[in-house]
This record gives C-alpha cells, sequence and structure tokens, in this order.
C-alpha cells in the first residue's frame, strides 16, 4: 500500500513497485484515515506512509495501523528535514521497521533513482519470509572453536544456510566498542547502549548507522538523552575519548586515525557496500589503533556491511558480537557476519547488553 497527499507522487511510486516483478502494489490512499478504512480489504504485507498529510498523518496513523495489523512493515516516507527526521526516529520507536528520505520537490521525484532503488531495496528487504533455510546457530554454552573457521571468499552477499561456528572472545579488555547497523538500527542501538548502563563507561563506543544527513545528528541526542553520556556526530580531527559516543555523519566515513591518542577522521571516499557512511572502513580502522581490543557489535540491517571489518577484528584477536536472526528486523549485516565465522557470541537483541558487560568486564564466558 502506498499512502502519500500527493497524487504525483502516490502514483509515480505506485508504477515504479508495479513493474517490478516480485511487487504487487494492492491500494493507494491519500492519508492515514482512507489507509485506515482499507487497511482490512487490501490486506498488504507492507505500507510505504508519507509523514505530512491532511486529515490524518503519518504518525498519528501508524500506531492505529499496526494495532489493527501488528505483522504490517511500516516504511515511513518524508522530505529530509529537521522535523521529519525527528518525526521518523520516533516512529520507529513506535514501531515503523524503516524510513526513506524523499526529493525535496515533487520534480526531482521524476529522476529520483537513488529513491526508487532505495525504496524497492527496502520493501524487498522487509517482504514476508515466507521460504527461507535458517542457518544453525549453535546454543548458547556451545565451546567456541579456538582456531576460528577456515578463510572465506570476500563476497559475502549471498552466504549459504548451514551451520555457524563461534571463535574465542579476545584475551584482553576491550578499549573501544565499535558498532555498526542499518534497518531497525536506531531502536536497537538504543535498547543496547541503554542498558548497558555504565558498564562500558571507561571506552569510547563508535557507531556508524545507515543514515542520511540531518537523521544521524538527531540520532545521536537521542542516544545522548537515552544513555546520559555524551554523544554527538564525530568531528574530523577528535580526539577518541573515553565514555562518549561517536556517530558517523549522515554522507561521511568516519574512520579512526591511530595515534597516541586516537582521533577520528571523517573521509568522501567512494561508497563501500553501496553505503557512505559504511561499517567495514570503521571496522577496519578501529583495528589498527585498538588491536585486539576491539570489540565489535553488529545489529539488524540489511546487506553485508560490516561483515568483512568484523573480519579484520577477529582476525587481529577482538571480539565480534552479532545479533540473532529472530530479533533482528532484516537478518542482512548480522547474517552475514556470523555466517563469516568471526563471532564469539550471536544472541538476542535483550541478551547483547550483557554480554557486552561481561566482556568489557573482562569475563570472558
Amino acid at each position: 500500500m502506498v499512502v502519500d497527499d500527493s497524487a504525483v507522487v502516490r502514483g509515480l511510486v505506485a508504477r515504479w513497485l508495479g513493474e517490478a516483478p516480485d511487487i504487487e502494489v494492492v491500494s493507494t490512499q491519500r492519508n492515514g484515515r482512507t489507509a485506515l478504512d482499507a487497511l482490512d480489504a487490501a490486506s498488504p504485507d507492507i505500507i510505504v506512509l508519507d509523514i505530512e498529510m491532511p486529515e490524518m498523518d503519518g504518525l498519528t496513523a501508524l500506531p492505529q495501523i499496526l494495532m489493527k495489523k501488528p505483522d504490517t512493515a511500516v516504511i515511513m516516507a518524508s522530505t529530509l528535514t529537521r522535523r521529519n527526521a525527528e518525526i521518523s526516529l520516533k516512529a520507529l520507536s513506535l514501531g515503523a521497521r524503516d524510513y526513506i528520505p524523499k526529493p525535496e520537490a515533487q520534480h526531482g521525484m521524476v529522476t529520483a533513482d537513488d529513491f526508487r532503488r532505495d525504496l524497492l531495496d527496502k520493501i524487498r528487504a522487509l517482504a514476508p519470509r515466507r521460504r527461507r533455510t535458517p542457518a544453525t546457530v549453535p546454543p548458547a554454552g556451545t565451546k567456541p572453536d579456538p582456531a576460528g573457521p577456515a578463510t572465506r571468499p570476500r563476497n559475502l552477499t549471498a552466504p549459504e544456510p548451514g551451520p555457524i561456528i563461534l571463535r574465542r572472545p579476545s584475551a584482553v579488555r576491550p578499549r573501544v566498542v565499535v558498532i555498526g547497523s542499518s534497518t531497525g538500527g536506531p531502536p536497537a542501538l538504543t535498547a543496547v547502549l541503554q542498558t548497558l548502563g555504565s558498564d562500558g563507561a571507561d571506552v569510547p563506543i563508535l557507531i556508524t548507522q545507515h543514515m542520511p544527513p540531518t537523521f544521524t545528528g538527531i540520532l545521536a541526542e537521542h542516544l545522548a538523552r537515552a544513555t546520559g553520556r555524551p554523544a554527538a556526530e564525530g568531528q574530523d580531527g577528535e580526539p577518541i575519548s573515553a565514555g562518549r559516543i561517536f556517530v558517523a555523519p549522515g554522507g561521511r566515513h568516519m574512520i579512526v586515525q591511530p595515534g597516541a591518542v586516537p582521533t577520528i577522521r571523517l573521509t568522501d571516499d567512494p561508497p563501500v557496500n553501496y553505503c557512505r557512511p559504511a561499517v567495514d572502513p570503521l571496522f577496519e580502522s578501529a583495528v589498527k589503533a585498538y588491536g585486539a581490543a576491539t570489540l565489535a557489535l553488529v545489529l539488524t540491517g540489511m546487506g553485508h556491511d560490516g561483515a568483512e571489518g568484523a573480519r579484520a577484528v577477529s582476525n587481529a584477536g577482538g571480539t565480534v558480537v552479532a545479533q540473532d536472526e529472530a530479533s533482528s528486523v532484516v537478518w542482512g549485516m548480522p547474517g552475514a557476519t556470523a555466517r563469516a565465522g568471526v563471532c564469539s557470541a550471536i544472541l538476542p537483541l535483550d541478551r547483547i547488553p550483557g554480554q557486552l558487560s561481561r566482556y568489557l568486564k573482562g569475563i570472558k564466558a
């Protein structure tokens, strides 16, 4: 279902989606009220929901949609303003699965190839998983393979389902935590860091969340409020100090510059895994500065960004944790990391903070 008050946008998006052989547009609606009225009859798997609409806006409609159809995946769509970014993050906390920034003006929609590609990718990632063979994750308490798995090919875009091998965690206490996330990431980040509490207050936390400009700054503000820790977008040349949360700014890679005091470096290098900021550059650079004292976490997200960076962390003797499939909105990034055989733990979201706390305290179990 496509919900937008602009007939031009509504028609164009519906046509784009209708041209895809694996997507069926079952309904188009002009506001949240008509979307609710049509919900039972149309029964969509996914709703692309505009934020700013007359009569009933997207944020008002969202909880009512999820009350009627809890399994519906909702993607919030809005122009890229600070207000709409705030609303989009609020929507994620209320149960929306993802968001997508719309081009600034209607005339820009005609040539918005990036928007079209991103929307198709997000819809496909959130599509009901009717046919899948889950990977076999070792049960809790399984003894990791001390040597780790054999080297695997770099291309992790289509990993084969099968048993997953765990590695032993690092022999040294972490001095930095690096986190990568995408679809479903903001609520997951908040849940992990809020529950982590004061544990790890003596280490810095560096985050790459796939987000456009404006959104990343607001995400940092939300994390600061949720955790009580200083949190902000990383600034080029800024010293990496303990107790702070650094968020990669939208549109730029954030990496660690080694030194007596490691610093943040922002780059405009080409996208990695079609993303900028990307997780792999952060993880790979952190290892150069912190080595085996690197603790990496890969949370929910589509694609496979982070898997190669996690391999670098593991190969340097660091520790890698991935979110499990059942608790992920999309098990793309954590799934690729898990199947790379570089994790010391693969856990549901609510168990991740406790495991991070144990690692940060130097407890290996």
